[in-house]
């Protein structure tokens, strides 16, 4: 598959978490979740480069300190209008292909953001955006979404509900019409599992995971976390309970 086109992931990134403050910045083994999610995200075979797009708010300074510490990229722009700072930060660094993704997924596996840039890439002419989130069957915490910078552009210029100027995506999604929306499935429903954090409850579960095998190998992949959760099924039930903030 032969592509010139620059693929620039964007992980959107604050410290104000209404359930659980400062999340992103909270360690295991003396190690952030956000660290734990580049260090996976850099596993890609395909992204060219990774920028996290933060706030111009000062409680976000220390996201910036953690970006200058590890070597990452950032911009800063609007902490409401995360549309615009998507956009912004896209057009700084002159990306052709966006991959949207969240602050709060430290163990994201690398081949399924591989896996999604690939179909994307290979129906680019049917669809205007792609993710394995449109039918959830790939675990909360796996989530990744694309599209071009045209596309982005075409919703940055066009999108006025302030539902679609927090949540970037939204836009496409609500106007199938006007989109062309594609998705990829996975062979076996995991779409109950829930591996992002956004509470305590699930921090303590990403904990447990981390702990049991990132010793093993740091590099661990979906089903890893699958055959270890068949094996601790209480461990599930910590977060289960948790629902997942509605757009």
């Amino acid at each position: 598959m032969n592509n010139t086109k620059k693929i620039v992931a964007i992980i959107q990134a604050r410290m104000g978490s209404t359930r659980l403050p400062g999340k992103i910045l909270k360690t295991i083994n003396g190690k952030t979740l956000l660290e734990y999610q580049l260090d996976r995200v850099k596993q890609s075979n395909i992204i060219n480069q990774i920028i996290i797009a933060t706030t111009v708010k000062e409680t976000d300074q220390p996201i910036v300190d953690f970006c200058e510490n590890y070597g990452v990229e950032y911009y800063r722009g609007s902490e409401n209008d995360v549309l615009s700072r998507y956009y912004e930060a896209a057009k700084s660094n002159d990306g052709d292909i966006i991959v949207r993704l969240t602050s709060d997924c430290p163990i994201i596996d690398p081949r399924i953001i591989d896996k999604t840039i690939i179909y994307y890439l290979e129906n680019s002419s049917n669809f205007d955006y792609v993710s394995n989130t449109v039918e959830r069957t790939f675990p909360r915490g796996m989530d990744t979404e694309v599209f071009s910078v045209n596309v982005l552009k075409k919703a940055y210029e066009e999108a006025c509900l302030e539902r679609d100027r927090e949540h970037v995506t939204a836009y496409f999604y609500t106007n199938p019409e006007v989109f062309k929306i594609g998705y990829i499935s996975n062979d076996k429903d995991y779409g109950n599992y829930r591996w992002t954090v956004d509470t305590s409850e699930d921090f303590q579960l990403i904990q447990l995971i981390v702990n049991k095998l990132y010793k093993k190998n740091e590099m661990f992949y979906m089903e890893d976390v699958i055959d270890l959760l068949e094996k601790h099924q209480s461990w599930v039930q910590l977060n289960a309970h948790i629902e997942q903030k509605k757009i």
